[in-house]
């Protein structure tokens, strides 16, 4: 495997973990990058890079965002975001790799770029409904305001500096693991 392979599979999984912290703004920031060449999408994808797909990416990220700063909406938002995080993971996976069998590239996109906006996603759910519960949900924007941030800048990063993207991602798999198998383990415990 060549490193530029190696560098669009960095860049789809980094794009994949932004997708579970926030499901347009990987989208956006891509037909961005996209729209002034500082990306070159897989043909099939090159849809993502046009205007209206601009246009329609900006109008959703404005929606998203805005439905996370309203309280236990947002709670509703993440349970109709779980299953999407996984498809936008696989989608912006597929969109970038480049270099490799159509079949490698799809069973890397529903593996690991699903499985990883899959991972991401379960975190931020279940750090929104903790705070939800021990703030009453009053801590919910600052929640919103810091996962909105990381998807933005973990997509950008995995567009320019796809390398350090990735081991941050390899670090939130790493700690979204502990977290995920400590809060079952401890419910299990518990009940």
């Amino acid at each position: 495997m060549n490193f530029e392979i190696l560098l669009t599979i960095l860049m789809g999984i980094g794009l994949s973990a932004a997708s579970g912290f926030r499901i347009f703004i990987p989208f956006l920031v891509i037909s961005i990058a996209s729209l002034t060449g500082n990306l070159t999408l897989v043909d099939s994808f090159s849809w993502i890079g046009t205007y209206p797909a601009l246009i329609t990416f900006g109008m959703a990220t404005v929606l998203e965002i805005a439905g996370y700063y309203i309280p236990w909406v947002d709670n509703i938002l993440d349970t109709i975001a779980s299953p999407v995080a996984v498809i936008a993971g696989i989608i912006l996976m597929a969109s970038v790799v480049t270099g490799i069998s159509p079949l490698m590239k799809w069973t890397l996109a529903i593996i690991a770029g699903g499985g990883v906006a899959g991972i991401i996603q379960a975190l931020t759910g279940v750090t929104r409904i903790t705070s939800s519960i021990t703030t009453g949900g009053l801590g919910n924007p600052g929640v919103s305001t810091v996962e909105s941030g990381s998807s933005l800048t973990l997509s950008a990063m995995a567009i320019f500096i796809p390398v350090i993207a990735g081991i941050i991602v390899i670090a939130l798999l790493i700690w979204a693991t502990k977290t995920l198998v400590n809060r079952f383990t401890s419910k299990r415990k518990t009940s």
